[in-house]
């Protein structure tokens, strides 16, 4: 393995641990899709973990402006996904603190827990597992921006975007792998409906 990982180690490692798996999937926004992806099934062993945060780490620390930053870098990630990633990132660029933002209920906004949010002028490193629909990171973004911190960089182990996935502007953005799954915006247009294949409906 090297010391970043290439894109078909991550494949392969994302593979080995199931975390990646080949089918018919229809997603809880109502996309059909030939792949899903849980990256959480492969950070659940440690080994894999520590490979996948300090790559990510290492292609952060690369950037001479976000290394000098470091010292006073935040690391902030979405609950639950983003979580094992951003103690990871953290613990690998010696960063001085990590926290998150995370929903009561599915249908309420994102918030921080009281008196953990952040300063005026901070400065802030956004973390997650994967970059799929990007509503997540995007509500995290403006919940940050709101406080009167600044996002310096976007950081997730996978990207794979939907027709819909918003982009970010000028910020940097860091992944390991990108995925270029196929998706269909229903039933009705899913090429994987028409030749019967069996269906399996997953939560994110």
């Amino acid at each position: 393995m090297n010391l970043v990982p290439t894109h078909d180690e991550v494949v392969a490692l994302l593979r080995e641990t199931g975390a990646l798996r080949e089918g018919h999937f229809e997603y809880s926004n109502g996309l059909h899709s030939n792949e899903y992806l849980q990256v959480a099934l492969a950070m659940r062993y440690y080994q894999h973990a520590k490979t996948l945060s300090v790559g990510l780490s290492r292609l952060l620390r690369a950037n001479a402006e976000l290394r000098a930053m470091i010292p006073e870098l935040s690391v902030v990630a979405p609950a639950t996904g983003g979580l094992p990633v951003a103690y990871g990132v953290t613990e690998a660029l010696r960063a001085p603190q990590v926290y998150w933002a995370e929903r009561e209920e599915l249908d309420q906004p994102m918030r921080f827990r009281q008196y953990l949010q952040q300063k005026p002028g901070e400065k802030v490193l956004l973390v997650d597992d994967i970059l799929r629909t990007g509503k997540k990171l995007t509500e995290l973004k403006k919940l940050v921006e709101a406080n009167g911190a600044e996002v310096v960089a976007l950081a997730v182990v996978i990207y794979q975007p939907t027709p819909k996935t918003p982009g970010f502007g000028n910020l940097p953005f860091y992944y390991l792998a990108k995925l270029d799954a196929m998706y269909y915006t229903d039933a009705a247009n899913c090429d994987l409906c028409k030749r019967g294949v069996p269906l399996d409906k997953v939560w994110v």
